[in-house]
């Protein structure tokens, strides 16, 4: 059954989308803060800002610790929310197709801590920054989206993606592309400085992650546990406790495998299965595979 209703909307979608809708939402919630404002003269959207923003002031970030979270759904610009939603969009569709929307979502949340604290960090460090540290914050989902990017780009280097429907080119050119803009953006510390420096944080940690990743350590296990503890805690719910016997860890392969619950030979014929997907899709790409081999590819991803 279809619905119109934003919530019932909201609950039906996958991680990729909630992250959207939220980041939306949020620029919404912001534009109507600016009406009420200019209105009533009532400088709402001040506070909204001062309260969602990451702060680089101690004393500021000390009694506002959620921001290293609330900053990364926070934008105020048009052109600033539209780009950072492509790059999450285009990134994210090919992550969670490889590596699955609860992976996505922990490093989208490990990309944005990442790339705060060192926002944070190089400010309160450097010299260059002592006369504006005490006023200047970050907002924007850049640093986690640049942590998929690179991410996604370290997993599957070779992965063709057509650019203006004219330009063919591999998923680690689009990213090295993007690292070096950030890097090039540092040289004279004049244009966005803070956020150019949490890009480079986020894209620091999406390689990190995916070395890490292929030799069968998932940082983002932890976090996800967090976030499905806050999940029980507002929905008032509480999980069987299980008692793990035994876990064995096991490298990471260029194949995206669910939980642990199928035999082994099923998993190996999925993954043979899956290569044979992939390499498809190297050679002719994603738009070659037939309607059954997408549904496979969409349902293996989501079982992580």
């Amino acid at each position: 059954m279809t619905t119109n209703n934003p919530i019932d909307l909201f609950k039906q979608s996958d991680v990729l989308t909630r992250l959207i809708f939220i980041n939306v939402g949020i620029f919404l919630l912001v534009i109507v803060l600016d009406i009420f404002s200019a209105l009533t003269g009532v400088g709402l959207t001040n506070f909204f800002i001062d309260f969602t923003a990451l702060p680089t002031d101690g004393l500021k970030l000390l009694t506002r610790p959620w921001t290293f979270v609330s900053y990364m759904f926070l934008h105020q610009g048009f052109m600033h929310i539209l780009f950072n939603m492509l790059w999450l969009y285009f990134a994210g569709m090919l992550f969670r197709e490889f590596l699955g929307s609860r992976r996505l979502l922990g490093l989208y949340l490990w990309g944005g801590l990442v790339g705060g604290f060192l926002y944070v960090l190089i400010f309160n460090l450097a010299p260059a920054f002592s006369d504006v540290v005490a006023i200047s914050n970050a907002r924007g989902a850049s640093a986690s989206v640049m942590a998929i990017v690179v991410a996604i780009a370290t997993y599957r280097p070779n992965f063709p993606v057509q650019l203006f429907f004219v330009l063919r080119v591999r998923l680690w050119i689009i990213a090295v592309i993007a690292v070096l803009m950030d890097l090039l953006a540092l040289r004279g510390l004049q244009s966005n400085p803070g956020g150019h420096i949490a890009h480079l944080g986020g894209a620091i940690f999406g390689y990190m992650y995916v070395q890490a990743l292929l030799k069968g350590n998932d940082w983002t296990e932890g976090i996800m546990d967090v976030v499905d503890k806050l999940e029980d805690w507002v929905k008032g719910r509480k999980r069987p406790k299980m008692k793990t016997v035994h876990k064995q860890k096991q490298p990471a392969t260029k194949t995206a495998y669910g939980r642990q619950t199928r035999s082994t030979a099923q998993r190996v014929s999925d993954q043979q299965r899956m290569d044979d997907i992939l390499d498809k899709i190297g050679r002719s790409g994603y738009d070659s595979l037939s309607k059954e081999e997408k549904e496979f590819l969409f349902k293996f991803s989501e079982k992580d």
